[in-house]
């Protein structure tokens, strides 16, 4: 794919890119990305409504897709029809029911019952019965416990321990106990604890500045030190950012320009880096990471649950800390 050279967001391109995803059943992609179909729903479902077209996807076919992968015996959701439960696919159903208006279709009680049988001893969540653990099935397990109004249910507590135990010297958070600082596993540490009121974990400063320290002269910004940069830290850095307040600690003139040169100007869709071929995944959180650089015509995307700001607010879930100005 050749470098993007506009300066403006392809809108109309990238709707065309996301509906057309997987119409073409017969391409063996398709088929090696199985075990990613739902979350590659919810990352085009949100992409569409960030860029202000919630209607440009069959509403009907996209529900009816999500309960497919309701797996019984788990009371759960695989990532597609017949695979094992899994947090984060639960995740993403709930997150495309909610954005639906459809949450109607879920047996909540259930849900909620898989989701705290995978807490363990020390705080952290297994993300399925398998036992892998990470700080991003726990940001999983209280995000879908916040959407579906059962947070009460949790031990909060030894939640929050476990987040605070897996907080590194330079203010970042790492996947486990230990683990050195990731863009991505700040994200998940932060936002879990903004869902649970406890961002006096976090040490804002020292962690504004890590993160800072993540953009590099091209703009973009990276996941850790000496890493290449990729458009998706657009909204992992820049999320965590928003959540403590400290957006303007990056240059974000020339993040929407490294994020704008990632696009496919033929075919729409965003890449990891200009010149890489494009898919979903960086489509999302390039768009998600402008929405939350206040680019022009975008919808307010909510950077604790990366879902429409609206929907979280009629859902009564923005917290204090949400009521100040993210943009700046």
């Amino acid at each position: 794919m050749a470098p993007s050279t506009t300066d403006v967001l392809l809108t109309d391109l990238h709707v065309s890119y996301v509906q057309k995803l997987g119409q073409n059943k017969d391409d063996l992609t398709y088929h090696l990305t199985s075990h990613l179909r739902l979350n590659a729903i919810y990352w085009g479902f949100t992409a569409v409504c960030i860029l202000g077209r919630p209607d440009a996807l069959d509403r009907d076919e996209m529900i009816a897709f999500v309960m497919s992968c309701w797996d019984e015996e788990a009371g759960a959701f695989g990532a597609h029809p017949d695979h094992d439960a899994h947090l984060l696919s639960t995740l993403s159903a709930i997150q495309i029911l909610v954005m639906q208006d459809a949450l109607d279709r879920l047996d909540v009680d259930r849900v909620v019952k898989f989701i705290l049988s995978l807490q363990q001893p020390s705080g952290v969540f297994a993300g399925d019965k398998w036992g892998e653990v990470d700080t991003r099935f726990l940001y999983c397990a209280v995000n879908a416990l916040s959407l579906l109004g059962r947070l009460d249910l949790l031990d909060k507590e030894k939640t929050v321990g476990y987040i605070e135990r897996c907080r590194n010297y330079d203010g970042g958070f790492g996947n486990s106990i230990g683990a050195e600082s990731h863009s991505a596993q700040v994200f998940v540490c932060v936002a879990a604890l903004a869902i649970l009121d406890r961002l006096d974990v976090v040490d804002v400063d020292t962690l504004a500045w890590w993160l800072s320290e993540r953009q590099l002269p091209n703009g973009g910004l990276n996941g850790r030190p000496e890493k290449l940069e990729d458009v998706c830290y657009s909204f992992w850095v820049l999320s965590a950012l928003s959540i403590i307040n400290k957006v303007p600690w990056i240059d974000a003139e020339k993040l929407s320009s490294f994020i704008l040169s990632a696009q496919d100007p033929e075919s729409g869709g965003i890449a990891d880096r200009p010149g890489d071929m494009v898919d979903v995944f960086h489509t999302l959180f390039g768009v998600a990471g402008l929405s939350i650089l206040g680019y022009p015509g975008l919808v307010d995307l909510d950077p604790v649950y990366c879902m429409p700001a609206n929907v979280i607010e009629t859902r009564g879930l923005r917290k204090n800390w949400q009521a100040l100005p993210r943009r700046q």
